[in-house]
């Protein structure tokens, strides 16, 4: 199997190691217990890098391909970090139709990263999502909590300039 590895280095730490191993060891060898793991992995350390995905198939004994087709199939679980600061812009059918694509494309641009990474400064992390509910304000795209609407291809580099 291809290592799979982030553009940002894994910085675990040996609390969040120790606190991993806990959330193994309790499940007694549980091996049906693999979903619980992942999300309780996912809380420690913000996301699930292989070398987390290792330890828990070496604690839960089960086949790393398993535990990375599981991490892999549900969207709830990412690979990657996340920055400072996430970004995300609604891909939704009102956001798409008035130009979003462009937008996340430019985004992606700039920023050096795909849907789902962080760049390597830990800096930002850009995702795609759904509707977010402000149709009106087509196309949306949010950094962090703070909302950005009717944004267009060219208020990209000024929108992460209030960033850097």
């Amino acid at each position: 199997m291809a290592k799979i590895t982030s553009s940002v280095p894994f910085n675990g730490t040996p609390e969040q190691e120790k606190k991993l191993a806990a959330v193994i060891a309790a499940q007694n060898g549980n091996k049906s217990s693999l979903m619980t793991v992942l999300q309780q992995a996912q809380e420690i350390y913000g996301y699930l890098p292989i070398e987390v995905q290792t330890q828990i198939a070496l604690g839960l004994d089960i086949p790393l391909e398993e535990v990375y087709g599981v991490v892999t199939f549900y969207s709830q679980f990412s690979l990657y970090p996340k920055g400072e600061y996430k970004i995300s812009v609604c891909l939704g059918t009102a956001c798409y139709v008035k130009g979003a694509g462009d937008v996340f494309d430019k985004m992606a641009r700039t920023l050096n990263i795909k849907s789902g990474e962080c760049t390597a400064d830990g800096k930002f992390s850009l995702d795609a999502c759904r509707c977010i509910g402000a149709c009106g304000l087509a196309p949306v795209l949010t950094v962090n909590d703070e909302v950005y609407g009717k944004v267009t291809v060219d208020d990209v580099d000024t929108i992460l300039a209030k960033y850097k």
